[in-house]
């Protein structure tokens, strides 16, 4: 059914925060490698001050050349002294900035790390209503931007903008005090022309960049949808659909991708015109002191070197200014999935549920709606008491499986004195709020085999352990064992090792809920819930397995949700839900003999009509 927008639902763009709160936000991660990043820093300076030295001695070995003819000594001392300090000089500028990046390597990756953890650790403690209304494939792109936005964002900062501004004010400085301030007015128009020009027509072509992020996650989301629904595709002969529809998200994004192109030539050729002219100024000026005598020869090289090595690095000011606040756009993207609130969470101060034994489940008086204007459950009550079994049976569409969400806390009902959209009530285990307990303490004592068995792309061990993962693989014989699908197993020529492919398609639904029962039935839980366990057997199999769930259920206080009333029969206590009301309760002899709903229900089933 559809939901609506809850409070950590992933529905419509959230609004960006500032370049700065982004910055903020990563901060703290990379504050933790704060002396790294102090080294990696300091690195940096010596590589700067490195490569302003190269032109400076450049200067002095060009001079040292214009020498008197005849004065052999100073031919060969001089210079030879001087090329092997501007050899020095081009590797220190090396060595400091591999030392760099070798120091600050680890506060990157783990920044990198730290903050896709807890990514990953916050998407797992969201909502059931998150879930099911995320696009699975532009949320996984928008991740993998960020946390290489992390990456790029350190790499483009660190290793360019802040080396270049070092080194711009380095030579602005020596140009002022070795010359005259004329080629520092040049170099800072220059240089504030071409910041300008780029931050501008960067500014206008993130427009085109972030619509073809938009529309490259567009793509990728309809491309994973339609590979996971494969089935679903080949069932309606619907592949040259599928294809269309991928192809105008493919041609959009083509028109997207070109215009970003365009652009970026109109902005490569904008910074090589402020560029050429901010040379052809400063190399004539140059000249005619050369020319004048108050400049030596060594002096115009130098003024051409500072030049070229300042302006390659402005060269890819545009592709860095962009990359960083495509980088810091990725990054916000990550931190609004991190920062959204959990619609399901903890008090604080919350403890563990308490269990002493098989424990009674009471529903009091609970009402829920997913949507405020479509109630599901109306004041429902019932109680399961310590060790038996209650089934819940009723037409689809009642709120059968409801009931096992709300068990499991997937939603939270109000309190019980609210009146609020997502109904009232409250469910107790032992006598314990579940609201007012751990969520994790809760799901540790509730084992449930799900109608629609959902298994990961791993081997069948792998995924009968998942129910006690340490438990080895004795434990997971036995469990399939248990679950009668040791026999199927065996026969596999990898046996256990066998993988079951995306979400288990490899197997018939019948062997996946057998599955989910071997791995219920190693997690050993004191909880219980089987709804519709039985679903996808065949007749055999489900007299056969009904044992192993008896054996299961004994000692437990067990919820069976059913549809066929043949596996209930034996239950203590029948729930009849019409609409999301109890209609009728009572044994299975009781509610026959009753001649209501749960008879007419149980007559159409004996005679095959249902």
């Amino acid at each position: 059914m559809p939901l609506p927008a809850g409070p950590d639902t992933a529905v419509g763009p959230a609004q960006r925060r500032s370049d700065w709160a982004t910055l903020q936000r990563l901060f703290p991660y990379l504050w933790q490698y704060k002396w790294r990043v102090g080294f990696a820093l300091a690195f940096m300076v010596g590589a700067k001050m490195a490569n302003v030295g190269v032109p400076l001695l450049l200067k002095e070995l060009v001079d040292a050349m214009t020498i008197q003819p005849g004065s052999v000594e100073a031919m060969l001392v001089v210079p030879l002294g001087l090329l092997l300090a501007y050899g020095l000089l081009r590797l220190s500028t090396s060595v400091f900035t591999e030392l760099r990046e070798l120091v600050f390597a680890k506060a990157t990756e783990g920044a990198t790390r730290s903050i896709a953890l807890q990514v990953f650790g916050h998407l797992h403690a969201l909502s059931l209503r998150f879930h099911l209304e995320r696009q699975t494939g532009g949320m996984t792109r928008d991740i993998e931007r960020g946390t290489r936005g992390v990456q790029s964002l350190i790499s483009y900062s660190l290793y360019s903008i802040f080396p270049t501004l070092i080194e711009v004010i380095m030579v602005l400085t020596l140009l002022g005090t070795k010359f005259d301030m004329g080629y520092v007015w040049i170099t800072l128009v220059a240089l504030v022309l071409y910041i300008t020009f780029t931050v501008m027509v960067t500014e206008w072509r993130t427009t085109f960049r972030r619509q073809m992020n938009e529309l490259e996650s567009v793509s990728q989301t309809r491309a994973i949808d339609s590979l996971l629904n494969y089935e679903t595709v080949k069932y309606f002969n619907n592949e040259l659909f599928e294809a269309r529809r991928y192809d105008e998200g493919l041609e959009k994004l083509r028109r997207a991708r070109i215009k970003s192109q365009t652009t970026l030539s109109v902005l490569n050729t904008g910074q090589q015109l402020v560029i050429a002219v901010a040379l052809v100024l400063m190399l004539y000026r140059a000249t005619q002191g050369v020319a004048q005598g108050h400049m030596t020869l060594g002096d115009l090289v130098m003024v051409n070197a500072f030049m070229i090595q300042l302006y390659i690095p402005l060269g890819f000011l545009g592709v860095l200014y962009r990359e960083i606040k495509q980088s810091l756009t990725d990054l916000d993207k990550m931190f609004v999935l991190l920062e959204k609130e959990r619609e399901i969470a903890d008090q604080p101060g919350a403890q563990d549920l308490v269990l002493d034994g098989p424990p009674a489940v009471q529903f009091e008086n609970v009402r829920f709606s997913y949507e405020p204007a479509r109630e599901i459950l109306h004041g429902i009550s019932f109680h399961i008491p310590a060790g038996k079994t209650v089934a819940v049976v009723g037409p689809s569409g009642s709120g059968k499986s409801t009931l096992a969400r709300l068990l499991y806390r997937f939603y939270d009902v109000t309190n019980h004195d609210d009146t609020g959209p997502h109904g009232g009530g409250r469910i107790t285990i032992n006598g314990q709020d579940i609201r007012e307990v751990t969520q994790s303490s809760v799901r540790r004592a509730i084992g449930i085999v799900p109608q629609d068995t959902v298994l990961f792309n791993d081997t069948i061990e792998y995924n009968i352990l998942y129910g006690r993962p340490e438990a080895g693989h004795d434990a997971a014989v036995a469990a399939a064992q248990a679950a009668h699908i040791h026999g199927f197993i065996e026969k596999l020529p990898l046996g256990y090792a066998t993988t079951v492919g995306e979400r288990g398609l490899k197997l018939s639904g019948g062997e996946k809920q057998r599955v989910a029962i071997a791995r219920t039935l190693l997690k050993n839980p004191p909880i219980v819930i089987f709804d519709e366990a039985t679903s996808a057997l065949d007749s055999a199999n489900e007299r056969a397995i009904q044992a192993e769930l008896k054996s299961a259920a004994r000692n437990k206080t067990s919820l069976v949700i059913a549809h066929r009333l043949s596996t209930v029969v034996d239950a203590h206590e029948i729930l009849v839900l019409v609409n999301g009301e109890i209609v009728e309760r009572g044994t299975h002899a009781q509610l026959v003999s009753s001649g209501g709903v749960y008879a007419g229900m149980w007559a159409l089933q004996q005679s095959g009509a249902d």
